[in-house]
């Protein structure tokens, strides 16, 4: 992260004043775990996700791609059936839900794909290029 942590006993007196939380680990199983707890523990006042397997970001509920989504949808005034995502990681999943194609990458997990609309190839054999032409462009011609 390239910045020294903060370290704190716990969050109860700072949750009303963070807007992000990153959880970084080798151990994965753990971060997987930690990511659950979360969930349970904050339930719908924040969004915990791993966007790699060594990472978790635990944002405010309305710090997060989704949300990032829906407000450029109001603030240009394009309706959520004209925006196309594409994503990879679990985190992408809540900008999948509010716009009209969602795309995931084909190195993404099962779970990512199962939650888009179309699949393109992997990053490392031009999934995004592809998407563009396939999904995008292919379907404004």
């Amino acid at each position: 992260m390239k910045f020294a942590p903060t370290v704190v006993p716990n969050f109860d007196e700072r949750l009303d004043h963070v807007a992000k939380v990153v959880g970084i680990s080798d151990d994965h199983d753990r971060v997987r775990r930690c990511e659950a707890d979360a969930q349970t523990m904050f339930g719908s006042r924040v969004t915990a996700s791993r966007s790699q397997p060594y990472y978790l970001d635990i944002t405010n509920k309305d710090a997060n791609k989704g949300v990032v989504a829906e407000y450029l949808s109001h603030s240009l005034a394009i309706p959520a059936e004209e925006i196309a995502t594409i994503g990879d990681q679990p985190n992408d999943v809540l900008m999948f839900k509010r716009s009209g194609l969602s795309i995931a990458m084909g190195n993404a997990s099962d779970e990512v794909k199962a939650q888009a609309s179309a699949v393109t190839d992997s990053y490392n054999d031009e999934g995004f290029a592809k998407a563009m032409e396939r999904f995008v462009l292919g379907a404004m011609g």
